[in-house]
């Protein structure tokens, strides 16, 4: 089974684009303006222009030395992207208090800064802007300007009202945040896995296409090799029978008959001989996923039975390394015993894996299968990521994947009580499973099980 490096499937850094930031805070400088104009000219109401304008100058001011200081495709670190949105959040409130402090309808747009740290941040980062933005909108329930209103009259609101509009700015943001993290950190997580997924593919694609890749080297050896037997051929002519050398000459021939044999076999391998090597029938491939346990000493229970003429399938690296994983598995939690049991029926091919062990937790159970779900502890997570480059909990989901390519279903459930242990069934169309696998009278298949 291909062996994957742990930093390759450890979960990436998070960075936020700036000009993503940038393209954000022009659309929220056009609306602060739009708005602030608006309700000065085309309502009449009275309201410190100049001040509120000098403090959308400073988002304006801000875009502009990003722009120059940095490219439109420069990633920011977490420290840059948490000081600019939280400057968001204070020119925000800046901008609030001179216009009505939470008196004033555009007071929900606290939750935009949180909204986007949920998505592209770490939680603790979204936390401390989070109370930021709470923070300042309980300043702005204590002190501001007075509501732009008709000239001559005075809006107040309630106090009981604007307590109101502070819980549900404070209820908002916890819940946006959390929603919003929770969604971005679910398409990461899957992303990340996928990702894992195609590296295990490339992997074990590479090692299918070893005797392609050695029937082209016995092709580029051949002319070398006919070379050296033909001088050998002309010395042996030129020298005495008899001579001192004569046995070297005879033994240096041999080895290039032998050598000649062996690349013809290389070359029969890619071509002639193809399809009864990627062949394989089910019980073989039951007895070739069981063998890496026999060598260390694991005795894994294999029973086999079917009814009419064996299922014989195309050999496929993603559903060896599948099945590899999942009998992996059984035997990490087994207590004695694990049992791989193939069988098949005309229409359809069935391999039961079970151990004896504990099974799936139930708050497990429920997400078997998906990304980054593991039942290992923290201290097996660690021992595995140092040792094996395991532990996050992708296993389950890569060998999910790859089965599932093929054409089977595979359910992850617990045995039923009285029993113990977990139980993995995967389940082929016999048709899925015999795909490509006719061998034609000159050994060249048909077709391949993809």
């Amino acid at each position: 089974m291909v062996a994957i490096p742990a930093n390759s499937l450890k979960p990436s850094p998070r960075q936020l684009r700036l000009d993503t930031l940038v393209r954000l805070r022009w659309l929220a400088i056009v609306g602060q303006t739009a708005a602030v104009t608006g309700v000065r000219f085309g309502l009449g109401f009275p309201l410190p222009f100049e001040l509120c304008f000098l403090v959308i100058a400073a988002s304006v001011w801000t875009n502009l030395l990003l722009r120059i200081q940095y490219p439109a495709s420069h990633r920011l670190g977490d420290n840059a992207a948490t000081a600019l949105l939280g400057f968001d959040i204070l020119q925000l409130a800046a901008l609030l208090y001179l216009t009505g402090g939470l008196e004033n309808p555009f007071a929900m747009l606290f939750l935009a800064p949180v909204l986007i740290s949920a998505t592209a941040l770490t939680p603790e980062r979204t936390l401390a802007l989070g109370l930021l933005a709470v923070g300042s909108a309980t300043f702005l329930v204590l002190a501001h300007r007075p509501l732009p209103w008709f000239p001559g009259q005075t809006l107040s609101l309630p106090f009981l009202y604007v307590s109101g509009i502070w819980t549900a700015i404070l209820l908002g943001t916890a819940f946006t945040g959390i929603y919003a993290w929770r969604v971005a950190e679910e398409a990461r997580q899957l992303a990340q896995a996928l990702a894992a997924t195609e590296l295990v593919l490339a992997r074990e694609q590479h090692l299918s296409q070893l005797d392609g890749l050695a029937a082209a080297a016995a092709h580029e050896l051949g002319t070398p090799l006919a070379t050296i037997a033909l001088v050998s051929k002309e010395l042996g002519h030129a020298l005495p029978k008899g001579g001192p050398v004569a046995d070297d000459l005879k033994l240096l021939q041999e080895q290039v008959d032998r050598c000649r044999s062996i690349l013809t076999k290389l070359t029969s391998m890619g071509e002639e001989e193809e399809g009864f090597l990627e062949t394989i029938a089910l019980s073989h491939l039951v007895e070739e996923i069981v063998e890496p346990q026999r060598a260390v000493g694991f005795d894994v229970r294999v029973l086999a039975h079917g009814e009419g003429p064996e299922p014989v399938g195309r050999r496929n690296p993603g559903v060896v390394y599948g099945l590899s994983n999942i009998l992996d598995n059984a035997t990490d939690f087994a207590a004695s015993q694990v049992t791989i049991e193939a069988s098949w029926t005309p229409h359809e091919v069935f391999i039961e894996i079970r151990d004896d062990g504990p099974g799936y937790a139930p708050d497990i159970l429920l997400r078997v299968g998906e990304p980054y779900v593991t039942t290992r502890s923290a201290a097996e997570r660690t021992e595995a990521d140092n040792d094996e480059g395991g532990g996050l909990g992708l296993g389950l989901f890569i060998a999910k994947t790859l089965i599932e390519r093929s054409g089977a279903e595979l359910t992850l459930t617990n045995a039923a009580p009285p029993a113990t242990g977990a139980v993995a069934r995967i389940v082929w169309p016999r048709h899925a499973f015999e795909k490509g696998a006719a061998i034609s009278p000159q050994g060249e298949s048909k077709g391949s099980l993809k």
